[in-house]
Formats: structure tokens, sequence, C-alpha cells
């Protein structure tokens, strides 16, 4: 028999195991997962500190991926939605995303959204319903060197809606394929997948105020990119509603997240490229398709392979520190563009002509804009684009001068000028680019002198391009040899015309083309001491050292250049990023004019918009145009208007800064 103090104590051992059982049934969640241990490891290697967030609640959802598992979004079922229109899913404990794909006519009935919504088309075109009426959505697919064939950057449209409200989609003629991210998880979606749907679900009122307005379609484009990591290539445009982030990322080829965590679950896409992605102590590479759930406070990191990674990353929350990034970029960018403020379509050329001419089209690549008098000036250039030879018509090209209404007369016909710049004098300034010349023009379009045909040592200019005026009259042009004939020197230089003009010498010398493939844009800062050229730069046989930067040069006095360093990198289109011969080359920004503002700011036309940069070297911002921008400058009355010639159409938009006047003030 066991004694009273034996029984006792067996007693209280049984009573004792039987309160942990039952706290273990009443608090399942107190059973970790699985990958805790590991991660506990990791974040101690890593010396990583976690974080925890007062606003998340267990909501009883469990996600239908394995954490921290790289899995492909085709082997989800499929969920017929409608006749034509079918989806595959994916959802974490708050958050769920649906790629749906839409047969072209196709209908997905009318409902009341019983979750916030977040869309974004990925293909084709949609009528999407929106405050009792359908608004057309479409998402413009673009191949590699876009800019060379149409210059139009398309659309890439988005939306968000609130909760509650009426919601239906019919599909275009060619179909589409569209992202909607749900918060709250739609547990009618789950069901549909056939899992498993919690009687009960707990979300608290995480909420915060949505970074654009609902009902309102969004162009992708126009949503400013946000640099998510400090001194790396990885920018996203964010987009949030109540309970959810939508990050859209690009990671530049090579670009790196070291080991990091977060409190807020993530679910990932890979929609381009590849990426090494860090996941606890190990590495999973995810290609395009690949999905990927990472619970709260998950380590994880990446590695982007040699095309870098397009990806779409959604959080739940929505995650403070990158609302944080965002607005500083836009506090950064609503400095120069006033917020709300969007470029004005003033002339399209293929829909008007001159006052004084009847010619169709009215404009065709328009180039080299410069502010004189109450008027822009700008350059209309015939090149043979359908044949896809660039091949110079100087016969069918125009000079232009326009009214701030946007109507406009030749000013001059039969000469290819580029670069224009006011002189100072009451005349402009003129790359005859055909001609192999510089000249001095006035006004009405009469050529008044001509400044330079040739270099000091005899050799003929091949096609002059763009040119700013220094405090002393020097004239200094890029000479990129754009024009596929006729070309007599043995690279793409720089030159300088000095102030007396009695002599033209090269700055920049580029021999076989290494350093810049294309010299393109030039500026000179405020002061007159630091010298801009940017690199046109594609693949077309033209690989150089410069890719897709900006660079900046000290001026010596005599007007020579010296101290060569990188200032800015331009921004690609994804398509951009090629592999040849197993490394990535990054073919082309179209870098071409730029302008300056009083501060130092510096704008270029590029294939994607108007990026623009602070004298550091510092992304600021891009203003988006439909058709991709070619050149740029600063004018109107108080000279706070940016003109932005693109292709066969010229816009405007209003600044809180003043454009730097050149020539340059001594």
């Amino acid at each position: 028999m066991l004694s009273f103090k034996c029984k006792k104590l067996y007693s209280m051992s049984v009573f004792t195991a039987i309160v942990a059982i039952l706290l273990l049934s009443f608090t399942g969640c107190s059973k970790e997962p699985e990958w805790k241990a590991v991660n506990d490891r990791v974040l101690k290697e890593q010396n990583i500190t976690s974080r925890e967030r007062s606003d998340m609640s267990d909501t009883g959802i469990t996600s239908n991926l394995e954490p921290g598992k790289v899995t492909n979004i085709s082997t989800l079922p499929e969920v017929i939605f409608a006749p034509g229109v079918k989806g595959r899913m994916y959802w974490g404990k708050g958050i769920l995303v649906n790629f749906m794909k839409m047969e072209p006519n196709s209908e997905l009935p009318m409902e009341e959204l019983p979750s916030e919504r977040l869309m974004v088309i990925q293909k084709g075109s949609v009528e999407q319903l929106i405050n009792g009426a359908y608004v057309p959505m479409e998402a413009t697919e673009l191949s590699p060197m876009f800019y060379f064939s149409t210059g139009h950057v398309g659309y890439k449209h988005c939306l968000y809606l609130e909760k509650g409200s009426n919601n239906a989609v019919k599909a275009g003629p060619n179909g589409a394929e569209f992202v909607e991210v749900f918060y709250p998880v739609r547990l009618d979606y789950m069901e549909k997948t056939g899992a498993v749907v919690p009687t009960k679900v707990n979300f608290e009122n995480n909420t915060v105020a949505p970074n654009f307005p609902a009902n309102e379609v969004l162009n992708w484009w126009d949503i400013q990119m946000t640099q998510l990591v400090p001194d790396a290539e990885c920018w996203s445009r964010l987009f949030n509603g109540n309970g959810v982030q939508v990050s859209m990322l690009f990671m530049g080829p090579g670009t790196v997240f070291g080991h990091h965590t977060h409190p807020e679950e993530q679910v990932m896409i890979v929609l381009g490229g590849s990426i090494d992605e860090i996941i606890l102590d190990g590495k999973q590479m995810m290609k395009a398709g690949d999905i990927v759930y990472l619970p709260s406070n998950m380590v994880h990191g990446g590695i982007n392979g040699p095309q870098g990674a397009d990806v779409i990353d959604v959080f739940w929350p929505v995650r403070n520190d990158y609302k944080q990034k965002e607005k500083a970029r836009y506090d950064a960018y609503n400095a120069i563009i006033p917020k709300g403020e969007m470029p004005v379509l003033l002339a399209d050329g293929l829909t008007t002509t001159a006052t004084n001419s009847n010619k169709s089209p009215g404009l065709q690549f328009t180039e080299g804009p410069a502010w004189m008098d109450g008027k822009l000036y700008f350059s209309s250039m015939f090149f043979d684009i359908p044949a896809g030879t660039w091949e110079l018509h100087p016969k069918l090209s125009d000079t232009v001068a326009m009214d701030t209404d946007g109507t406009y007369k030749y000013i001059s016909t039969g000469i290819h000028t580029n670069g224009l710049m006011a002189k100072g004098n009451g005349n402009l300034v003129a790359c005859d680019m055909a001609g192999h010349r510089i000249i001095e023009m006035s006004p009405t379009g009469r050529v008044v002198k001509v400044l330079a045909s040739k270099m000091s040592d005899g050799t003929r200019l091949d096609g002059p391009n763009d040119l700013v005026i220094d405090a002393k009259g020097g004239i200094y042009f890029t000479d990129p040899q754009f024009i596929s004939t006729s070309m007599v020197r043995s690279s793409a230089t720089v030159n300088y015309i000095k102030p007396d003009g009695k002599e033209v010498i090269c700055v920049i010398e580029n021999e076989g083309n290494k350093e810049f493939a294309m010299p393109n844009g030039i500026l000179l800062s405020p002061d007159g001491k630091t010298f801009y050229v940017n690199n046109t730069y594609h693949n077309d046989n033209k690989l150089s050292e410069a890719e897709n930067w900006i660079y900046a040069y000290d001026v010596n006095e005599d007007g020579t250049l010296s101290n060569k360093r990188r200032h800015s990198q331009l921004f690609l289109h994804p398509s951009e990023y090629i592999i040849e011969q197993e490394k990535t080359v990054s073919r082309s920004s179209c870098a071409d004019g730029m302008t300056m503002d009083e501060l130092g700011n510096v704008y270029i036309a590029t294939a994607i918009g108007l990026q623009i940069f602070a004298p550091s070297g510092d992304y600021i911002g891009t203003v988006y145009t439909p058709t991709s921008t070619v050149s740029c400058c600063f004018g109107g009355d108080n000279y706070d208007t940016i003109y932005l010639t693109c292709w066969e159409k010229v816009y405007s938009i209003k600044t809180n800064v003043k454009g730097l006047v050149y020539p340059l003030q001594k």
C-alpha cells in the first residue's frame, strides 16, 4: 500500500498532468510550428531581433500553403467562377490573393464585396463596374526595345474597392488576366477550392488609411517607386487598402536582401526573372509563377538572379515602415511636382497640323525643345521608323514654334534640326543633325550663321545631337553617331566650341565607344562647374561601360572636362534586362534630352518617363507620359513649367520650382 504521503504526491502529479493536458487542449496555439526552432536559431546566429504587433490576432484562418516552402501557382486547384472565368488562389491568415483569367467577352457576375479588394490588370482589358457604371481598364504588353518601335509606354491599370462595394467584371475581346487581393480572407473563395472553412473567424480592427482613393482607376506607372533597401536597386510601387498592402517590386540583377524578419505575414509570387529566396537556414530558387508563404517573423531574404526579379509581395497587416518610406518618397517628389499634378497634352501631331501648313502628320519625332520669348521651339524630325532603319529624311523635317495654347507653325522645313537652345541674343543655336553642323537660327527659321561644321583638326562632324551653352558663350555638343550613314569619325564624342568660335575641340574622346555607346543629353550645373552627360545605350553592336548611368565631370577653366564619375542610375523597363553570353545586359534607358532647375535637380527624358534626380544623384521620382519622353526643357511665364516632347506629342506639367536659364549667366 502507498503511504499517505505517497498518495498525496501521486494525486498531485496526476492533477498536474490533467491540468497540462487541459491547457494544451484549450490553447492549441501553444504548440509551436515545426519551423520555429530553426527560426530561433537563425535569429540568434544572424543577430536579428524579431518584433511583434499588438494589432495582429489569431484569425482562425490556416494558409493553404506550407510555411516557407516554395511551390508553383500552377499546382493549386483551378476554380471556375463563371463560364470562361477561372482563378487560382492562395492565402495567409489575413489576406487572400487570386490570379484570375477571363476568356474573351466572359463576365464575372455582380456581387457585393465581403472584403476590400485591390486589383491590378496584368494582361488584356476589362470593363469594371465602379459606382454603377462600367469603366475600361487595360494592361499593355511591351516587348524589349519597345521605345525604338512605337514609343508608347502603355498602361497597367489598378483599382481599390471598399468592402460592401458592388463588383462585376466584363472581359475585353482578347480576354484578361488580373490579380486581386482581398482583406479579410474571402471565406466563399476558400470554400470554392474545397478548403475547410472555419465556423468562427476573428479579424481585429487593424486598419490604416488607403494610400489611394477608392473607385478610381489608376495607372501603375503613375505610382512613384519607393526604395525598400538603402543603397540597393530594390524599388517598389506600394498600394494599400485598410488592412492589406501590395508591393509591386523590381529588384535589379544581383541585388541582395539580407536575412531579416518582420511581424507582418507575407505571400510572394515571382512574375519574371529569378531569385534565390533565403528561407530560415536554406535557399530555394524561385522563378516565374513560384509562390511562397512567409508567416509572421519567419527569417528570410533573397539573392536576385542575373535578370533581377519582378515580384508581387502582399503583406498583412500594412507595413508601417514601408508607409514611412513611401511618404518620404512622395514628399520629395511633391516638393517639385505638385500633388495631383499630371502632364497636360498640348498637341498631338497625328491629329493636328501647323497653322501655316496642311502637312500630315503635323508632328513626327519631336526633339530638342527650347523656350525663348514666350514660345516653345522644338524639332520635328522625320525618320523611316516603320521600316526599322531610322533613316533620316531632312526634306520632310521641320523646326517648330509653339504657343502656350498648343497651336504651332513651322519656322523652317528641310533642315533636320535636333537639340535647340536660346543663344541669349534673340536667336537659337541648333544642332543640324543631317547637315553635320551647328548653326545659329533666327526665330523665323533663317540660318544666320554656321557656328561649326568640323573639328579643329579638319574632321567633319557626323551628326550633332544635343547642346548646352556656358556663361562664356562656349557651346558643348554631343555627336553620338546616331545617323547610320556618312559617318567619318572613329567614335561618338562630346565636343566644345570655344567662346571665340575659332576652335572646336573634343572633350570626351570615347575611343572605340567604350566609355559611352551613345553620349546624348548634356547639362551644366547652375554654377557652371559640373558637366553632365547621359548614355542612350542600346545593344545594337554598341556596348559600353556607361550602361544606364548619368555621368558628371568637373569643368576646367579652358572648357575641358576631368574627374569623370557616376552621378545617377536610370531606371529601365524590366524588359530591358536580358542575358547575353551568360551575363546581364541592361539594354536601353533611351536617355535623351535633359534639363535642370535652379536648385540643381536633374531631369532626364527616358523610355519610361521624365526621371528626376537630386544634385547628389539620389532618385526623386518619375513623371509618366503615355508616349515615351524624348526631351524636355523649362519655360512658361514664370519658368516653372516643364515641356516634354514625346514622339509625335508635346506635353507640359507645372512645377513648384523654377528652371535654370541657359545660356548660364556670368
